[in-house]
């Protein structure tokens, strides 16, 4: 049995997939921005991906811009039919490589065209809707517009299911009130545990939620309570916050990136990480208001 079965598996809209999944911004140039520094080692880590039995692989077309999407088409197209492909749209790059928003009905249609144009489909299985009040951060503000009109390219047949990411408990009611939602894509960590309450009210609405940065933000304390932990499990930290990640929620789907074959399969090892009482104790204080830099 490959390790990543042993993740267990969770819906993603109308399909189910194997908790651990890959994140694909990695495979862009630096900040994002053009192309990889090794066009062949990103193919291989996206075959590697899939051949260990990887089906949910989270994409967006403004990763390079374009180069992500093109990669994942060379690499893995004709597509296995039990892969899910959830891409992001709402966000344009600037010349600069700068992070814009792209909120208006025909932006918003451009992107779902350049996404199936790039990715070599004829619809999309899942499009979050990345909300860019704050390109770095959360903010308030009505969802609806923007929402109404990729609401209106899944009813053209272009899209199969909607999703949202970098978003406030507020706009997903909010959302929940103008169409179904396959997924949640938020920042969430051991030491980010804003959206504890968000994670297990969208569980039992069998919701996935989909946490992104899983060690970004850390601290130094932070970092060194989980490197200790790691370190007495003879694990890599990252491995260890996917662990505990895992055993957060069961509706917790993992997008961990990277452009090295290596560090996926250590990444995927998470699955089979036993974390004894005390190792969880010392996790879950990494996100308690007590654990200050």
């Amino acid at each position: 049995m490959q390790i990543i079965d042993q993740a267990g598996m969770f819906a993603l809209g109308d399909r189910s997939v194997n908790r651990l999944g890959y994140g694909a911004m990695q495979l862009a140039g630096p900040g994002v921005f053009g192309p990889p520094r090794d066009r062949n080692a990103a193919l291989a880590v996206l075959r590697e991906a899939v051949g260990a039995g990887i089906n949910h692989i989270d994409t967006s077309d403004f990763y390079g811009p374009h180069v992500t999407n093109q990669i994942i088409r060379e690499a893995l197209s004709p597509y296995p039919d039990d892969l899910r492909l959830v891409t992001k749209i709402g966000a344009r790059r600037g010349d600069d490589a700068s992070w814009l928003p792209a909120y208006g009905a025909a932006e918003l249609e451009r992107a779902v065209e350049d996404n199936l144009r790039n990715l070599g489909l004829d619809v999309l299985d899942v499009v979050n809707l990345r909300i860019m009040f704050d390109a770095h951060g959360l903010a308030e503000g009505s969802i609806e517009q923007p929402l109404t009109a990729l609401a209106g390219l899944r009813q053209r047949g272009l899209v199969r299911h909607i999703g949202l990411s970098n978003v406030t408990e507020t706009q997903v009611r909010e959302a929940l009130g103008i169409c179904k939602i396959a997924c949640v894509q938020n920042h969430y960590n051991l030491a980010h545990r804003a959206d504890d309450q968000l994670i297990d009210a969208l569980a039992g609405d069998g919701i996935a939620y989909v946490p992104f940065f899983p060690l970004g933000g850390f601290s130094p304390l932070r970092s060194s309570a989980l490197s200790d932990v790691a370190g007495a499990l003879g694990a890599t930290p990252m491995r260890v916050a996917l662990a505990w990640l895992l055993r957060r929620s069961p509706n917790i789907l993992l997008i961990p990136g990277t452009s090295s074959v290596a560090h996926l399969r250590e990444n995927l090892k998470a699955a089979d990480l036993a974390l004894d009482a005390d190792s969880i104790r010392t996790l879950d204080a990494i996100g308690s208001k007590h654990v200050t830099a």
